[in-house]
């Protein structure tokens, strides 16, 4: 038996730029030839009551399907045709794939892949509107375009009708209201990227906004949620744009009041009581409409959030599908609703007093397969008992996106995303205390024609020269941008004439923000690796890193640190191996050490991939802090005997 010297290690602590490099391999291009003749034929992804993909076999033998394998438009998502399954020639085989994954009637695919999960045998992409109760079909059956089928034919040839479908998922009035014609937004065409560019965590599914003043000073935190999976995130301002606050980076999953499920997030708005979150559907069991309000405590520490209660919707609303349920949802207050003299659809006269503790105000949820906004006291202390109160027919034939009470323009906005090109819609109470839309507005000119699903307007506050920021949320991530940030015109709050305003200029000092090693820069020894058997372990400290922010507005800062392979000569091994235990040697400026990362012999990626080692949110105060670490180096018993270095690159982001 072999017996394995000690290596020795050392870790040597530079401050550098970190660039990172991204490499893309594509694969070749399968041949055509060979594939089995079978053509994705019809698509219904309305989800009522399930997303469903017809595929026919074109050729003149039986196919037998067995393993092959149908997507959406992301490669993760996959249903895996059973064995046993053959197509005869000529005919059809449907799969209803609702319970793997939804197809989206904003715009998706339906592909079919061989079994090696690569090699693509057909498929269609369908663009951005509904075509419900339609289907998607080729026309001629078989081997034509795909136009819209205006009678479903599953299973069957399909009914080859171009006209578009007027029946929509539920009944609409007898009488509909007529809508005003849409105007110019009414702020600044101007639209600027708001969040950091290709953020993995909203690289899709980003959906509802709700923004939230920060008290005594403190910074704005603007709430958002993602609806797969579903996910709460606070963000602050850093600059121009919106980054997730401490803690926040992945943001925190949502779940059910038992603790389980995935919550499908689409709508969020933060009041006084807590986080409100409407749902579709619960993702785990994603065939299943579950229209519902959940309430979270956001200063609940963890990864997780559980609901602390949930109404669920589903008795009082109109039956539509999984993937058509309450999309954006807002607090409109009493105080509003009483001034106004909002009366029920029962023709009653609004009084708070009647509806036991539903708060002070109501919460208004938009359903995505009806296009209307429906009024709820919701009780805030059992989620079995809620009242619906009023509905709100919108006219946007393809769904709410979000809704947002403005309490200076004293009205509700509902909103559409591109399926209806981005229409802003306001309604107020009139004179016999109904909602009734008063402006139809179109998008600013440099917001794009995107899947915006989420929609927020600044606190009056930020009023200033006219305008204050509006923020939209696009599911799509478009050019790998989840938020924009725009303008709209306010007002200014009049002056009290026997009032006496005061006013004094605090001059700004811009400060600056610095870092640096508190020390040598030299070598950190991590001495003689000792022999634990099966494995070597190592231990020391880095030279601290001291950080100073003295800027006026306190914005976030982190410090993140990355290491190389340990290396002598020719001979190396992983820097997985090496983890660490940050922490807060002299406390200021807002300074929180990053969490522990253990050694990638146990699993992971130790500190090779990037990690915190102290950060602070946004409106932190001056000062000065000093970051340390404990290094741990756990290392295969098999390295040989040999002094390795590495490099332990910093990276400051300020």
């Amino acid at each position: 038996m072999k017996k394995l010297g000690r290596p020795t290690v050392a870790a040597f602590a530079t401050l550098a730029l970190a660039v990172p490099l991204a490499a893309f391999v594509a694969p070749m291009a399968a041949s055509a030839a060979g594939l089995p003749t079978l053509v994705v034929n019809e698509v219904d992804a309305s989800g009522v009551p399930q997303d469903w993909i017809e595929i026919k076999n074109t050729g003149s033998a039986p196919v037998d399907a067995s393993g092959l394998i149908l997507k959406d438009d992301k490669d993760s998502d996959r249903f895996d045709i059973p064995a046993g399954t053959v197509i005869a020639a000529g005919g059809y085989a449907t799969f209803d794939v609702g319970s793997t994954f939804g197809l989206g009637k904003g715009g998706d695919a339906a592909r079919l892949f061989l079994s090696d999960n690569t090699t693509l045998i057909d498929g269609y992409t369908w663009p951005s509107d509904s075509v419900y109760p339609a289907t998607w079909g080729r026309c001629d059956d078989g081997t034509g375009a795909f136009v819209v089928n205006t009678t479903p034919s599953k299973g069957a040839a399909n009914v080859c009708s171009t006209t578009p479908p007027t029946t929509p998922p539920t009944t609409p009035p007898t009488t509909p209201p007529t809508s005003p014609t849409s105007t110019p937004w009414p702020g600044g065409s101007t639209v600027t990227d708001a969040a950091v560019a290709n953020y993995a965590p909203f690289s899709s599914n980003l959906s509802g906004l709700s923004w939230e003043t920060g008290a005594n000073g403190a910074a704005d935190t603007l709430w958002a949620v993602r609806n797969g999976p579903g996910a709460l995130f606070a963000l602050q301002k850093s600059g121009s744009t919106w980054v997730p606050a401490a803690g926040w980076e992945q943001g925190k999953a949502l779940k059910y009041t038992d603790g389980t499920g995935d919550v499908d997030a689409e709508g969020v708005v933060k009041t006084d009581s807590g986080i409100f979150v409407s749902s579709e559907r619960n993702n785990s069991n994603n065939s299943v409409s579950r229209p519902a309000v959940l309430k979270y405590d956001a200063s609940a520490t963890g990864s997780t959030l559980t609901a602390t209660l949930e109404w669920n919707l589903v008795s009082a609303l109109p039956t539509v599908g999984a993937n058509l349920g309450l999309e954006g949802i807002t607090f409109v207050p009493d105080s509003y609703l009483v001034a106004k003299g909002f009366k029920s659809d029962a023709g009653v006269t609004y009084d708070p007093a009647a509806f036991a503790n539903h708060g002070n105000g109501l919460y208004f949820v938009g359903l995505e397969g009806t296009g209307s906004v429906y009024a709820f006291a919701l009780d805030q202390t059992d989620g079995s008992k809620f009242t619906l109160l009023a509905t709100i027919s919108t006219g946007f034939p393809n769904g709410v996106m979000e809704v947002q009470y403005d309490a200076e323009k004293s009205a509700v906005w509902a909103i559409c995303d591109n399926t209806c090109g981005g229409k802003f819609g306001l309604w107020d109470v009139d004179a016999q205390g109904h909602f009734a839309q008063t402006a139809l507005f179109d998008r600013p000119t440099g917001l794009p024609d995107t899947n915006n699903e989420g929609f927020t307007v600044a606190p009056q506050s930020l009023c200033a020269n006219g305008v204050k920021p509006v923020v939209w949320a696009d599911d799509n991530d478009l050019n790998g941008i989840a938020l924009r940030e725009g303008t709209i015109e306010c007002t200014a709050a009049p002056v009290d004439p026997n009032a006496q305003q005061l006013q004094v200029v605090v001059p700004e000092v811009a400060g600056d923000f610095i870092w640096s090693i508190d020390g040598t820069n030299g070598i950190v020894d991590l001495g003689t690796a000792v022999s634990k058997g099966d494995h070597f372990e190592a231990a020391g400290s880095i030279n601290p890193i001291r950080v100073t922010d003295t800027r006026a507005a306190g914005p976030i800062w982190a410090i993140s640190a990355q290491v190389s392979d340990f290396a002598s000569g020719t001979t190396s091994f992983s820097g997985k191996y090496l983890g660490w235990t940050p922490s807060v040697i002299e406390a200021g400026a807002g300074a929180s050490a990053g969490a522990s990362v253990a050694s990638g012999y146990d699993g992971g990626n130790g500190l090779a991939s990037a990690s915190t080692l102290g950060s602070a949110m946004a409106g932190h105060t001056k000062g000065s802090a000093k970051l340390g670490a404990d290094l741990a180096l756990k290392l295969p018993a098999d390295v040989a005997q040999n002094t390795y270095t590495a490099t332990l690159t910093l990276t400051a982001l300020g």
